[in-house]
């Protein structure tokens, strides 16, 4: 059973920085596309960063050049596979706020699907003005 669990919200003033961390248990593809995604109050929910299993990034207008997005060492042992899953953000803006969830999907032809299959519940980022 795959889980996903996103930690690292809070709130922060403009300009502040934020960690956010997804830890992934039971993925097992070895092809994949994991990715962070945001929805704030009466907005639909936003894409704004991927990363394949090949290491390659993408990034919405919106936060790039302020988001990074990395991930740990992916894990098999005793039948359990794990890795975790960061967001780095830097100089935050107002209108960063949101409910953040990162995602995994299976990568297929080197292609990232428009939905994704697994998701994790939210964190909540508050940035004051």
């Amino acid at each position: 059973q795959v889980q996903l669990v996103e930690s690292g919200g809070g709130s922060v003033q403009a300009g502040g920085s934020l960690r956010l961390s997804c830890a992934i248990s039971g993925y097992r593809y070895s092809n994949y596309c994991m990715a962070w995604f945001r929805q704030a109050p009466g907005k639909e929910r936003e894409g704004i960063a991927r990363i394949h299993s090949d290491g390659t990034t993408d990034y919405a207008d919106s936060v790039k050049g302020r988001f990074t997005i990395s991930e740990g060492r992916f894990t098999i042992s005793n039948r359990n596979a794990q890795n975790t899953l960061y967001l780095q953000m830097n100089n935050l803006k107002p209108e960063d706020t949101a409910v953040y969830y990162c995602a995994a999907a299976v990568e297929r032809s080197g292609y990232c699907p428009s939905e994704y299959a697994y998701w994790g519940p939210g964190t909540q980022v508050t940035v004051s003005s």
